[in-house]
């Protein structure tokens, strides 16, 4: 595609790989094939390459964002399926963040909007803040549907609806000690949402990890992964907790070493490897946020490299479902398979694996029309497998998916688990003791 930024706005390094992404595209309109929102709507606008039109005007222009130009925006859910289809290697993942980073500095939002997002970005982030917010939102849950009567309530009614009727008790899970015929020595990211939602996943990978023969650690200082504010936009914020978790965790590589740090969350996972590109201009950082982005694992890449401690075969049906973070953000697709298959489940694929579940961070929230309908479709392509488990690699497809099956869903992590000798998933604890 041909550009016309000027010198001084290719000064700018954002605005240079900008350039460099939107000059890459031919058109060819592949991307439309796997784009879940054009899948829904049909409207160009709502497709990657729509998108960058929009966006190479908007900053190539430097044009005040209008509202139309914001919605078809902000209804992307940043899934990178296109990226996966795309022949040129466009890569529209960090475009859509730049102009989202644009949009906040130069766009004002209707004050119900801003207010939600800040609100989020301000509690989900943080442990302490996002337990209590669920224990305020159980109150209200019955409520929720007072809200939908009104455009700028339903993201309420919609939030309210994703709080769990019991909140799991804290985990007290920690490292254990390792023997010296240690395999290695790993940090596993503590997590912000997941920890508090479901703790029973920290608490699998532990043991599977250690089972393995890894010693575990937790790094001192680590905070939020930062990609929860990056994708809204707030990109010197996401900025703070991510230089503060390259620090946290140089300081263990330069310490007792570190073979890898490991996400079970696929989501903050895709963006700890982009830790490198984030901070590439930032002189203090950009070295070691690159080491960083190279030690980074999905927990299902690790044990795909190292192997699963000795199995005893599980034989239930398993619906995998692909979180777009993992398969289309990490290209990891074959390792969450291949792993099940050989803890001895049967693995099922549903239809239209490619396409997201519509949890994608807040979208679920804050556009959470588009969110249910790909939720629906997504549980239907699951459902007709007729599974014993739905399996997934992601905190928030595991409860955009469960909010809308009767079927158990799990981690993929607890599964392992249980084959190689852990407890029976609390998923599961009813169905298979």
């Amino acid at each position: 595609m041909q550009t016309n930024f000027n010198s001084t706005q290719l000064a700018d390094p954002a605005m240079a790989s900008s350039e460099g992404v939107i000059r890459k595209c031919v058109h060819c309109g592949f991307c439309t094939a796997t784009c879940p929102t054009y899948a829904l709507l049909s409207d160009e606008l709502d497709s990657p390459r729509g998108r960058i039109y929009l966006m190479k005007d908007m900053l190539e222009n430097e044009r005040a964002p209008t509202p139309d130009v914001v919605k078809h925006i902000d209804r992307c859910l940043s899934c990178n399926a296109c990226m996966t289809t795309c022949p040129s290697g466009v890569h529209y993942g960090h475009l859509v963040d730049h102009a989202r980073a644009y949009i906040h500095e130069h766009y004002r939002r209707p004050w119900h909007e801003g207010l939600m997002r800040s609100m989020l970005a301000f509690v989900m982030p943080d442990p302490g803040r996002f337990r209590m917010a669920l224990q305020l939102g159980a109150l209200a849950r019955p409520f929720a549907s007072l809200f939908d009567k009104a455009r700028w309530s339903r993201p309420i009614g919609a939030m309210l609806r994703l709080v769990p009727n019991k909140l799991a008790p804290k985990s007290d899970a920690q490292p254990k000690s390792i023997a010296k015929t240690k395999r290695g020595r790993v940090a596993l990211l503590q997590g912000c949402v997941e920890p508090v939602l479901r703790p029973e996943i920290r608490a699998a990978t532990l043991r599977l990890l250690e089972r393995a023969g890894f010693e575990v650690v937790f790094a001192s200082g680590e905070t939020c992964c930062g990609s929860l504010k990056h994708h809204m936009g707030l990109e010197e914020d996401s900025k703070v907790s991510i230089r503060a978790n390259v620090d946290s965790w140089i300081r263990e590589v330069e310490g007792g070493g570190l073979d890898a740090i490991i996400s079970t969350a696929s989501g903050c996972g895709a963006t700890i490897k982009d830790y490198g590109f984030i901070l590439r201009n930032d002189p203090a950082y950009a070295d070691k946020a690159q080491r960083v982005s190279a030690l980074a694992k999905d927990i299902t890449e690790f044990l795909a490299e190292s192997g699963l401690p000795e199995i005893k075969p599980r034989n239930l049906k398993v619906g995998y479902h692909a979180a777009c973070s993992l398969q289309h953000g990490q290209k990891i697709i074959k390792a969450p398979i291949d792993l099940l298959r050989a803890a001895g489940y049967q693995v099922a694929i549903p239809a239209e694996s490619h396409l997201c579940c519509g949890s994608a961070g807040i979208y679920n929230i804050v556009q959470s029309e588009i969110a249910t309908q790909l939720r629906d479709r997504k549980v239907q392509n699951l459902e007709r497998l007729q599974p014993d488990v739905i399996a997934a690699g992601n905190i928030g497809c595991t409860v955009q998916i469960g909010s809308g099956t009767q079927t158990p869903v799990v981690h993929i992590v607890e599964l392992l688990d249980w084959a190689s000798g852990g407890p029976t998933p609390a998923a599961l604890a009813n169905k298979f003791q």
